[in-house]
């Protein structure tokens, strides 16, 4: 998953991209309004952490921007201010959750982390197939598969949004640390993969080719 990290506060903005790539997520960070726009232009975000007063814009205006263009996009807000007004209208504008400074950094990070959880846990279980991400772990009917590295992270990011279609460049976006310099092709590899190390073998289907528009989880198969 990838989260953009919008804090003008240098030494809190590091604190905060180390946190959650320690927790497997991939995260990029700007320090005003002008990059995160550039960032989410070119980038596909599962969540963005805005602080509020940036030196040169709104956050709670990002996040109106954001929600109008990717409403899946989860948005939590970071303010000093404590008033519900200010809180109000930051929700209403979008935001998904309203973080007042200064906070406990476990707390925050569990927050982030229930906003961008699948089902209330981070294990995926559709049936008889289990996905744990957290083990890098698939079992099917108790019988584990041997899938890791990319191919698992693609399975598991179209497993938590299986009722999507999602494109080839969302899928690096996602997974991928600097997705700009990879080309689309390591999507159509992993999804080989996939087909050939657990699909076949276990003569199931788990993904479907959307032509021209991406894939999209189809495990089970709909009568």
């Amino acid at each position: 998953m990838r989260v953009l990290i919008v804090e003008d506060e240098i030494t809190l903005n590091r604190t905060l991209v180390e946190g959650l790539q320690e927790f497997g997520y991939q995260a990029d960070s700007s320090e005003n309004f002008k990059d995160a726009e550039y960032y989410v232009g070119i980038r596909n975000y599962d969540l963005v952490l805005t602080d509020w007063m940036l030196p040169d814009g709104d956050g709670v205006e990002l996040v109106s921007s954001i929600k109008q263009k990717s409403p899946r996009t989860a948005c939590v807000v970071l303010s000093a201010k404590d008033d519900k007004e200010s809180e109000i209208r930051a929700l209403k504008a979008g935001a998904d959750d309203y973080i007042k400074k200064p906070f406990d950094f476990d707390i925050l990070i569990a927050r982030l982390e229930a906003r961008l959880r699948f089902g209330g846990t981070n294990v995926i279980e559709i049936q008889e197939l289990v996905i744990d991400p957290d083990e890098e772990k698939i079992t099917f009917k108790g019988q584990d598969i041997e899938l890791k590295g990319k191919p698992f992270e693609v399975l598991t990011h179209l497993a938590r949004h299986r009722d999507q279609i999602v494109s080839k460049e969302q899928l690096l976006d996602a997974i991928w640390e600097e997705p700009e310099l990879v080309t689309p092709n390591v999507i159509e590899v992993a999804i080989n993969q996939i087909r050939q190390k657990m699909d076949k073998p276990l003569n199931i289907s788990t993904i479907e080719t959307v032509r021209r528009r991406g894939y999209r989880f189809c495990f089970p198969k709909k009568a």
